[in-house]
């Protein structure tokens, strides 16, 4: 465990099938990513995949594992940022489409015991079609909840800026959702999102905490490494303890040409701060 703190810290990372290295983690390849982040102190990886299935999870684990690394937590970014499918897509063999990876990446987080969240793939409303493009991303985000408990993962919803999607935008829209489904899940709390839409973070997660599963971490503004004495940072970590919080910090964030040296920062400020927890 991180030194300091009470939760693993992870980085994001690119899974093998990506097209190309997620703009927001490690730019190298997962195999050349694992071996500085195990250095650096890091306690596992949130690995982005866009077309991956149970059928992997072993490859993934023995990859990452070797490294002392854990997986901490699956994303599935990827599906809409690479391949533009999207669960709202008024095309329905580009739903069935993105259903169908979504599920797969389901069933990767499924054997690997971890979580899988769901971000932008829930995509955005076009004018006179938002009823119904509500009504097909509720009825697939409530298939894979089910899917999640049913092999033993959870589904976590992120709450993301309007820049990215139509749907559940804030921490109360997410949670309204949640409520409603016949699984469980839980949240994934963004700093830059909650941010650009307005929420204060620190007292999201003060709100949250329990039903978070992962906190996601980036400097204000431009979404960059963090910075050596944010002043957020203590406040959060101490939002996170009090609130009972028991799932991952996960560094996510651009990186500035240099991901050894992002990842470096991140740490540094991340254990720097972590000292208002002893």
């Amino acid at each position: 465990m991180t030194a300091g703190l009470p939760w693993p810290q992870a980085y994001t990372v690119s899974g093998d099938d990506c097209s190309a290295p997620m703009p927001l983690g490690f730019t190298a390849p997962l195999t050349e990513a694992i071996g500085p982040l195990a250095e650096l102190g890091y306690d596992g990886v949130e690995v982005q995949v866009r077309d991956s299935g149970a059928q992997d999870a072993e490859s993934l684990a023995q990859t990452v594992e070797a490294a002392d690394l854990k997986v901490l937590g699956i994303g599935t970014g990827p599906i809409g940022a690479q391949d533009r499918l999207t669960l709202t897509d008024p095309s329905p063999d580009v739903r069935r489409h993105a259903l169908f990876r979504l599920l797969g990446a389901v069933r990767l987080a499924g054997e690997l015991g971890v979580p899988v969240t769901l971000g932008q793939t829930r995509g955005t409303f076009l004018p006179g079609l938002e009823d119904m493009q509500r009504l097909w991303a509720e009825s697939a985000v409530q298939h894979l909840a089910e899917e999640a408990a049913d092999r033993g993962s959870r589904l976590l919803l992120e709450p993301q800026s309007r820049a990215n999607t139509s749907l559940w935008n804030t921490p109360a829209e997410a949670l309204a959702f949640i409520e409603t489904l016949d699984a469980p899940a839980g949240l994934v709390l963004d700093t830059h999102h909650l941010e650009t839409e307005g929420v204060d973070v620190v007292q999201a997660v003060t709100n949250h905490a329990r039903v978070t599963g992962c906190l996601q971490l980036a400097t204000p503004s431009t979404r960059g490494p963090l910075t050596l004495g944010d002043p957020r940072l203590p406040a959060l970590f101490t939002a996170l303890r009090t609130g009972g919080f028991t799932g991952w910090l996960t560094l996510e964030h651009t990186q500035d040409g240099d991901s050894r040296k992002a990842a470096a920062r991140s740490w540094t400020a991340v254990t720097d701060a972590a000292a208002v927890l002893s």
